[in-house]
């Protein structure tokens, strides 16, 4: 097999035409090019160089064993290239899940970022609530929501904490308590509920949770699929739902959103990195981004397994 570093030498010595010309470009002394083209020379079976004057011209086989070595070395150049890119995280793809109500509060400032500053990464989204129980079928990064100050990422896994997101009561604009700065949790005990998590998740869970707290079991007379069609049951006049603040950052005409207190249920959301990614330019790009996107500071504790 060739040796690279050799087929390096000896284009070098054809391109400056000597053997003391090649030496001081590459930092060498002449003795040291003399001995590796005499081995390159022997690992061929094949006379490359031959004396001109005071210099070195190649030979016929030379000539041929150039033009294959500087394409070769291109190419070992553009290999090398790739491998720090890749390294660097600055080609090849991302994969992210995230959940919906951060979708489109979130994600397309994450794009626009990743794409405008390092358009050679591919970004790969998911949307999912679930983290998936193989460690092999997660994406590189996650968002995930869990309780607060409470979070297992898994092994070969770093849990990056975002934001605390305290839970809201969204109302219809006519409702008795609809102009007040907040409400204790126990006044809606007596409420017609509309749900808001028909999967019946952490977050709905912990709303359940901090009622119990509260002293009542709410009393759901419409289970809805998601935020946005509980949101719409509640502009409709048919009941009330508590839902994250996040998800009720844009709410129709006729509705109200006011902060849910004593006790305040809360989300915790957190970005759920794959360790072998973490130094990577594109993680940081996103983590640094969602960092930015916080409408309630976070912290950047991270909890590792």
């Amino acid at each position: 097999m060739l040796d690279m570093h050799r087929l390096r030498i000896f284009s070098s010595v054809v391109a400056s035409g000597s053997v003391a010309a090649a030496a001081a470009n590459l930092g060498y002394t002449p003795s040291a090019v003399s001995q590796h083209l005499t081995a390159l020379q022997r690992e061929t079976g094949l006379t490359l160089l031959e004396r001109a004057g005071r210099g070195l011209r190649p030979t016929a086989a030379g000539l041929a064993v150039a033009a294959q070595a500087e394409e070769i070395l291109a190419r070992l150049s553009e290999a090398e290239a790739v491998l720090s890119d890749l390294r660097t995280g600055r080609n090849g793809r991302l994969s992210m899940a995230y959940f919906a109500s951060v979708g489109a509060a979130w994600m397309p400032a994450v794009a626009r970022r990743l794409t405008t500053d390092m358009p050679g990464v591919r970004l790969e989204l998911q949307l999912r609530d679930d983290v998936a129980p193989d460690p092999e079928d997660r994406p590189d990064i996650q968002l995930v929501v869990g309780r607060k100050g409470v979070i297992t990422p898994g092994s070969g896994f770093d849990a990056h904490h975002l934001v605390d997101d305290p839970y809201v009561a969204v109302l219809p604009d006519h409702h008795p308590v609809a102009g007040r700065p907040e409400i204790e949790l126990a006044e809606l005990g007596g409420e017609q509920w509309v749900d808001n998590d028909f999967a019946h998740g952490l977050c709905r869970l912990n709303l359940l949770d901090t009622c119990a707290a509260a002293g009542f079991t709410p009393t759901f007379q419409i289970e809805a699929h998601d935020y946005a069609t509980a949101i719409a049951f509640v502009s409709a006049g048919i009941g009330i739902t508590v839902l994250p603040a996040l998800s009720a950052q844009q709410l129709p005409a006729n509705v109200r959103r006011i902060p849910v207190v004593r006790p305040a249920p809360v989300r915790s959301i957190y970005a759920v990195v794959r360790r072998s990614m973490a130094g990577t330019e594109p993680i940081q790009l996103v983590l640094d981004t969602l960092f930015a996107l916080q409408l309630v500071p976070g912290t950047r504790a991270a909890a590792t397994a």
